[in-house]
Formats: structure tokens, sequence, C-alpha cells
């Protein structure tokens, strides 16, 4: 689908994306004792051996590459939970089924960063794919029926498919706008015909006496 990876068309690039889902919060389990991490976004700590604690996404990765810490899978990265989004997903044509609004991004994050701490991790991979390309296939679907109006509303939208479809929509509405309010636009053809009529309907004029 068109926006994947043409920087022009998408309004963010993946990695502007993935970079905003990085303060989603996961669990993570460390594996030491660490004291308390003050940051400008926050306080997170101390942190005990075998202890669970939340923490935004960056700095799981930057403990996990540290070897500090393990990183617990979110719920709906189970292989049972994927499964059934999979198949209602395909069931349901018209909708779309509720997803972290970051999904796409916290699990590209998870394979590159945990893929140990993920179990059956290369079926979880193939799960996410599946719904990815089914979710988009039905964004495609959504906007061939696509008609102009004031506002677009498709519920459970992630933010790569939000990412993909806003500039389409921005410039389809405006184009239904120029469609449905033509006078409001000059129209430059007609302008230009329209003072060439004018010029050649003046009569003549008389040559100054000298």
């Amino acid at each position: 689908m068109a926006g994947q990876s043409d920087p022009h068309v998408s309004l963010f690039s993946a990695e502007e994306v993935e970079f905003i889902a990085e303060d989603e919060m996961v669990d993570i389990v460390p594996n030491m004792t660490i004291e308390r991490l003050n940051f400008i976004s926050g306080d997170f700590g101390p942190f005990l051996p075998l202890t669970v604690n939340q923490v935004p996404l960056w700095l799981a990765v930057a403990l996990k590459k540290r070897g500090k810490c393990a990183i617990r899978p979110p719920q709906w990265m189970s292989v049972e939970n994927l499964t059934k989004v999979l198949e209602e997903e395909r069931d349901s044509q018209g909708a779309f089924q509720a997803l972290p609004f970051h999904y796409v991004e916290i699990s590209r994050l998870l394979f590159d960063h945990a893929r140990e701490d993920i179990p059956d991790i290369y079926l979880v991979r193939s799960l996410i794919e599946d719904i990815r390309d089914v979710r988009l296939h039905k964004v495609e679907t959504s906007l061939e029926k696509f008609s102009g109006t004031s506002a677009v509303k498709i519920p459970n939208l992630s933010a790569m498919e939000v990412n993909i479809i806003r500039p389409f929509v921005g410039r389809a509405l405006q184009a239904f706008y120029k469609h449905d309010n033509p006078e409001k636009i000059p129209d430059i053809d007609r302008v230009s015909s329209g003072q060439s009529r004018v010029a050649n309907s003046e009569p003549p004029r008389r040559p100054l006496r000298r």
C-alpha cells in the first residue's frame, strides 16, 4: 500500500512513529539490584532481582542491551490472543479489532532487542505480520468506499495505519471540497477566456490626431 515506504506520502517516518512508541510502558524483570534512576520524564526504580517493574519501552531496551533485565512480552502478544485477533480480523470485514495503538512498533522493538524473552517468537512474528496485512487490506477497502465528508471515523486503527491514510484522506477531502464549491476556486481557463472575450468585444480605438 502507498505510504509504507514512501517518506513523502506518510506524515511521519517509520523511525519517528517508533520513537513515539518507545514511551509505552512494559514489564521488566531485573537480574540485579539497580538504584533509583532519575530522568526528565520521571523516576524509575529502585529495582530488585526477580521483581517485576514497569518502565517505558526505551528504558527496558536500554537495560536489556546492558544485560541487566529480561523484558516480559505484553499479554496481547501471546499466541492464543494473536490467533484469536487474526480470526476476528478475517471474519469482520468492516471492523478492526482492538490492539495497542503502537502494536506494530512495540512488537518490532521486542523482536529486535528481546527475542529470547518471547515464547514461540517465530509464530508470534508470523501472526502479527498476518494481522498487519489483513488490517492494511481492510484499510484499502475502506478508502475505496470513501466519500467526501467533514470527518472520517475508523475505530481501532493503529499509529502506523493512521500515519499511512491521513495524508490520503486529507487530499481526498480537499478534492471533494473543491468539487462541491467550485465558485470559491477561480478557474484559470475560464477567467482567461473571459478576459479574451472582453478584449475582443471592445470597439476599435480611433487613432490619435497629430
